[in-house]
């Protein structure tokens, strides 16, 4: 690749751009998201699910409240240092695509490939669908008082979550992000309501939980990174920002300040909840709970712990929305690069929206739903999202040295990407040692299966000739047409 890996293309490649109307307008997403809609995408994604149902699983890994809330405040912490590596980089490689576009601008084509590959098939279709799983179980719970809701209702309505967000994405991306704005908000009054429950509790003197907090800590190295992944499940999304930076408002300084408001923000957030979670119940009491939120309502809010349900409905809703906004970019600027079929990086002539990759994202995750479980689904998506996020080091091929140091250097510490760097090798390597299963072997052998594909599709460009007659047929279907970059 040379000297000019990291240097942004001034022409469009095929795969990126068509002229409309004989040349006289380029077909591109709008920059519709501003400051506020920055920091609702951030902060709406990552507070969905996990704060929900996540604390009872952390709380069982580490063996004692103190050691789970150290975990909590050390995944904000991570978060925060992995969202100041990455506003840096959007800061100068102003595209879409997040982890996607720097490993193919520092990298290459090869390992962006697999990230593509792994990330579209994969990674992102599994966030959604455990979203869209803890959806699920919370809106339909109140219709099945006192036992289990049936697996194949919680399946359906996640299925049908996914069939709306589909339907709302692919219409209007202003429709898109007002919704994010919406539910946001909802989602942060209800966790100020367990917040301030919490602290009359706590001014109350229920603070049994906080006695001898370190009691019974687990030391174990495996235990500790499933601990880490089940916290950091909650903190996912503190990158989403990074996936749509083409349709960012000034996103040299939208970037970085909603990283700065809105990380932050939910790491305060998750630690008071946690607190609340503590004053309300016993550590048994919370590890026996199904649903730590709705147990906390029981206890606290009696006959108005209804409202904790709806409030876990309203909030996975929000977060769900936010993973198939920034998710479904990935797949369609991979496609733009030439690594995904032509037709996920085309948009809709009308309504300006990604609609192919946004289908497809769906269709994806609509096979995870039927075949996974929310807990199995997280610590898959977990595995792979931190193999990858430890691509981003601190050394590269000596001709990029000089660039990717300004890129990194300019006003983040090279301390700040080591320590994400050290995260990712041990919340990879750590459950590997303790405990190896071997669902590992099949999402590694999945990565590496992506060479048979790239060599004769990407690198040697040998198309089956029937795939141009389908991408046409599809876009005479699905009224897309190929996209430019935005040059900001």
């Amino acid at each position: 690749m040379g000297n000019g890996r990291m240097k942004r293309k001034t022409t469009d490649s095929p795969h990126s751009s068509t002229d409309l109307s004989e040349g006289k307008e380029k077909l591109r997403l709008k920059q519709e998201v501003g400051l506020i809609s920055g920091v609702s995408l951030i902060a709406g994604t990552m507070i969905g699910s996990g704060i929900f149902m996540s604390p009872e699983w952390v709380l069982y890994r580490m063996g004692s409240p103190a050691s789970s809330l150290l975990i909590w405040a050390a995944c904000g912490l991570l978060a925060t240092f992995g969202a100041l590596s990455y506003a840096e980089l959007g800061t100068i490689i102003k595209e879409s695509g997040g982890e996607y576009i720097y490993i193919l601008r520092i990298f290459g084509s090869f390992p962006a490939f697999l990230f593509a590959y792994t990330s579209v098939i994969l990674v992102r279709p599994a966030g959604l669908a455990a979203v869209c799983l803890s959806f699920a179980e919370y809106a339909v719970a109140p219709f099945y008082p006192g036992c289990s809701s049936p697996q194949v209702v919680v399946k359906c309505t996640a299925a049908a979550c996914i069939l709306l967000l589909t339907i709302i994405n692919c219409l209007n991306v202003r429709l898109a992000t007002s919704i994010m704005n919406i539910f946001t908000a909802a989602k942060l009054l209800a966790l100020l309501v367990i917040v301030v429950g919490g602290l009359v509790l706590l001014a109350n003197g229920q603070t049994q939980s906080f006695q001898n907090a370190f009691q019974n800590t687990t030391a174990g190295i495996g235990a500790v990174g499933v601990a880490f992944y089940q916290a950091l499940w909650s903190y996912d999304g503190w990158n989403n920002l990074n996936y749509v930076t083409e349709e960012l408002k000034k996103p040299e300084v939208t970037l970085p300040r909603a990283v700065m408001i809105a990380i932050p923000l939910v790491t305060c957030l998750y630690l008071l909840v946690n607190v609340s979670y503590l004053a309300a119940m016993t550590p048994s009491e919370l590890l026996s709970s199904r649903a730590v939120a709705v147990t906390w309502g029981d206890k606290v809010l009696g006959s108005w712990a209804w409202l904790i349900s709806l409030s876990v409905a309203l909030s996975t809703f929000g977060s769900s929305n936010g993973t198939f906004f920034s998710g479904g970019r990935v797949c369609y600027i991979a496609a733009r690069e030439g690594h995904m079929p032509d037709i996920l990086s085309m948009a809709h002539v009308r309504c300006l929206t990604p609609s192919p990759a946004l289908l497809f994202t769906s269709a994806m995750s609509l096979v995870m739903i039927i075949s996974g479980s929310f807990t199995s689904i997280v610590n898959f998506f977990s595995f792979i999202a931190w193999l990858f996020y430890g691509l981003f080091r601190p050394t590269v091929a000596q001709d990029d040295m000089s660039l990717y140091a300004d890129v990194l250097l300019s006003q983040v510490p090279i301390i700040i990407p080591i320590i994400v760097l050290m995260a990712a090798v041990y919340l990879v390597v750590a459950p590997i040692i303790d405990q190896p299963q071997i669902e590992i072997l099949y999402i590694v052998l999945f990565i590496f299966s992506g060479i048979i594909l790239y060599f004769p599709l990407v690198h040697f460009k040998r198309h089956p000739r029937f795939l141009q007659t389908v991408t046409l047929h599809l876009q005479l279907l699905l009224e897309v047409a190929p996209t430019t970059k935005d040059a900001n």
